[in-house]
């Protein structure tokens, strides 16, 4: 073949080649990007395109002030850029037949970066127990490439594959969203049990503003309408679902635990803020991490098909990351976690999110958690979901 026939097929090839490897070697859609702190305002959410084979767009997300929806699924959300082709994992279940996961404990900490806290001698009880025990996830950032912040849109992106546009901290009052399409409503349509445990909520009311060192922003649950009845303080699904952190206890010895369960220390324990008498954030976070974890350990739950997942939800701005997007670290202790085990998979939030849905076998995956690129928690275990 010659002259312009040749031409035009050689185009045509370089053009479908750039296409695929843009497609793969990108983030899929911008970066939200704000303060790296809690408190700051933030970045706007940026456009870009839905994640590929989650629920785009239907059933959308009204957002009551603080921005504007994301339409269910906005551009904000996207598979972690791998450099080049991307790999995320199989989707047929993975190990021997030797048991499956069937409860998982979240606990969310609150702005380190992972530098910070691994090797740290100021948490002996996570580097010296429970880091030798558990499958390492070293090169887990949050969304985007760690630039969602603040906390608020990190723990919305846990909950339904997006921030909805939202770039700041303020209460359900102002960034309340109407979509039904975000992983607890799928549990319940699916009839896996949840709860969420707060740390200082009293239970008496849905904890839709701050109480001692409670903050909603660290509840993503209680953003969305169908569980608060749109930000009603006496709605029954949200008193059912979201619980002070004591009952966690009780339900754990009692062989009461849900199957689902979302986990946050108040702002003194999960790393966020320096409270006396210890006034060492990391220190205090360490201290509440072995109160809790072996008293998980030694629930039938976890030793029957248990995972317990650590990780923090962004990085902050810190002389050795001053952007606040660097790796905040995953760990997973469970019976069928990869002991000892770690590895730098690009992970996010969006992986996080995906694997909830695997485990629990509930569909479609959430916006960014269904993209084509991103991978799921696979890797850390001998056998999943």
């Amino acid at each position: 073949m010659r002259g312009p026939a040749r031409g035009a097929l050689l185009a045509c090839g370089l053009s479908l080649f750039s296409w695929v490897l843009w497609g793969c070697s990108s983030n899929e859609n911008a970066a939200a990007s704000g303060s790296p702190k809690d408190g700051g305002s933030g970045g706007g959410s940026s456009g870009g395109g839905t994640g590929t084979g989650g629920s785009a767009g239907s059933g959308g997300g009204n957002t009551t002030g603080g921005g504007p929806s994301a339409g269910g699924g906005s551009g904000t959300g996207g598979a972690p850029s791998t450099g080049g082709s991307c790999s995320a994992g199989g989707s047929a279940p993975v190990g021997d037949g030797g048991g499956h996961i069937k409860t998982v404990f979240l606990i969310l900490m609150e702005n380190k970066t992972w530098s910070e806290v691994k090797g740290s001698a100021d948490a002996p009880f996570l580097n010296g127990t429970l880091l030798p025990a558990a499958a390492v996830a070293d090169g887990y950032k949050g969304p985007n490439g760690g630039n969602v912040h603040p906390s608020e849109p990190n723990y919305l992106w846990l909950e339904a594959g997006d921030n909805f546009g939202i770039a700041n901290d303020a209460d359900p009052a102002t960034n309340h969203q109407s979509t039904k399409e975000h992983l607890v409503t799928q549990l319940e349509a699916a009839g896996v049990t949840w709860k969420s445990y707060q740390e200082d909520i009293a239970g008496d009311v849905c904890p839709l503003t701050s109480v001692k060192n409670y903050a909603p922003k660290h509840n993503p649950m209680v953003f969305f309408d169908d569980v608060t009845n749109t930000n009603d303080p006496q709605a029954p699904r949200c008193l059912a679902h979201v619980r002070p952190l004591t009952e966690l206890d009780t339900d754990l010895t009692g062989g009461k635990v849900a199957q689902y369960n979302f986990v946050t220390p108040n702002q003194c324990n999960d790393m966020h803020s320096s409270c006396p008498p210890i006034s060492n954030e990391i220190k205090q976070g360490d201290d509440w991490l072995s109160a809790w974890i072996p008293k998980i350990q030694a629930s039938d739950a976890y030793k029957n098909g248990g995972a317990i997942i650590v990780t923090w939800d962004e990085a902050e701005s810190t002389p050795s990351c001053l952007t606040g997007n660097c790796p905040i670290g995953l760990f997973a202790l469970s019976p069928l976690a990869k002991a000892g085990y770690s590895n730098q998979t690009p992970y996010d939030h969006s992986s996080t999110l995906k694997s909830l849905q695997e485990i629990f076998g509930v569909r479609p995956f959430l916006r960014a958690a269904g993209g084509s690129c991103v991978p799921d928690l696979r890797d850390l275990f001998t056998s999943f979901p």
